[in-house]
């Protein structure tokens, strides 16, 4: 690309591991080999932490726009947008009802900046789900903030790492409101998503998809429950009808332990616990978060705010990197694929060359 991707990140609170993970990040100067990251934020905030994680020769570059940055291509510092003017008083590891409106400025104007393509992915830090509520923000987390910013009628969470891919049918919901929430309709809508996304941002050319059961043991063939039956199986039926290469349902217990997750290219779970508890335990240095299905790109570390170590300069920023990376990847692959996909004659000429 003649142009270093700008990479919007939004803050997240305040309060939270946020800002160390991201200035630990930014410390590292191979991160600007690959791109022009852009924190959404204000840099008094960005001080303090800056003097907490002793990086304070880490030095940013304001503008007030994305566009300051076009032809820049040997621009090796971070960037910040001042997104509000008044002082904030920083509290780290304590929640705080006033500081949520400062993760939505932040992800608002990043959104914002993403949606006009002046930004070419978005990495947002953890929020705190509860302070960040308002008039404006009225949503369970990120995923679904941004699928109605996008305007699209399905998305599906994501998490990816280098050996483990997961993604839920139902998030954040109540346990008790997931078995009525699963239906045949959804589960195939989920796995179209994953298998699009295997193919378009991650280059899977022919996705295997493992699908897991709701109840323990898979039901036993009905004896502990008969979602399986009907209503997992048929999804499962339906989706190799339409050439996606689906299998299971399999007991999520036995599968994670044994390793049965490495023959395939991703995991479909039922719900938020079932695939995010092992993927964290199998994955939690480098798993990333990354909401498929949308028109642009947005990946997250795969923790929250971690507020027992915020402020104590204990954070690791692994997969706040790995996000990054992550969605430059994505975004990568994306435009060649629609190059690609202009051009038939460039595939023809990739077939012969790997033949």
């Amino acid at each position: 690309m003649s142009e270093k991707l700008k990479i919007g990140i939004s803050i997240g609170d305040v309060n939270g591991i946020g800002l160390e993970i991201i200035l630990k990040t930014l410390a590292d100067s191979r991160i600007y080999d690959y791109c022009m990251p852009i924190v959404y934020g204000h840099t008094m905030v960005a001080s303090f932490y800056r003097r907490l994680t002793n990086l304070d020769e880490l030095n940013f570059f304001v503008i007030d726009h994305p566009g300051e940055l076009i032809g820049k291509k040997d621009h090796r510092k971070p960037n910040m947008i001042n997104c509000w003017e008044e002082d904030v008083k920083i509290e780290p590891g304590l929640v705080n009802a006033e500081v949520g409106k400062y993760s939505f400025i932040s992800l608002e104007r990043a959104t914002n900046d993403l949606l006009r393509g002046d930004i070419d992915a978005l990495v947002t830090a953890p929020i705190n789900k509860d302070n960040i509520q308002s008039d404006q923000f009225n949503f369970p987390g990120h995923t679904e903030y941004l699928q109605e910013r996008d305007g699209a009628a399905d998305s599906l969470m994501f998490l990816v790492s280098d050996t483990l891919r997961v993604g839920v049918v139902t998030g954040h919901i109540p346990l008790l409101k997931v078995p009525e929430s699963i239906t045949a309709e959804k589960i195939v809508a989920k796995l179209k998503l994953m298998d699009a996304s295997l193919r378009n941002d991650f280059w899977v050319r022919k996705p295997k998809i493992a699908v897991l059961g709701l109840n323990p043991h898979a039901s036993d063939n009905g004896l502990i429950g008969d979602e399986e039956q009907k209503v997992i199986i048929p999804a499962i039926e339906e989706a190799r009808n339409n050439d996606m290469l689906a299998f299971g349902p399999y007991s999520a217990d036995g599968f994670f332990a044994n390793g049965t997750y490495l023959q395939f290219d991703a995991v479909l779970a039922m719900y938020h616990d079932q695939g995010l508890i092992p993927f964290k335990q199998i994955a939690f240095e480098s798993g990333v978060n990354f909401t498929a299905g949308l028109n642009f790109v947005r990946t997250s570390p795969d923790h929250g705010t971690a507020y027992d170590i915020a402020g104590k300069n204990l954070a690791s920023e692994i997969s706040f990197r790995e996000a990054m990376f992550t969605a430059m990847h994505i975004v990568k692959h994306r435009r060649e694929t629609a190059e690609l996909e202009e051009n038939p004659l460039l595939i023809t000429k990739l077939s012969r060359d790997r033949d």
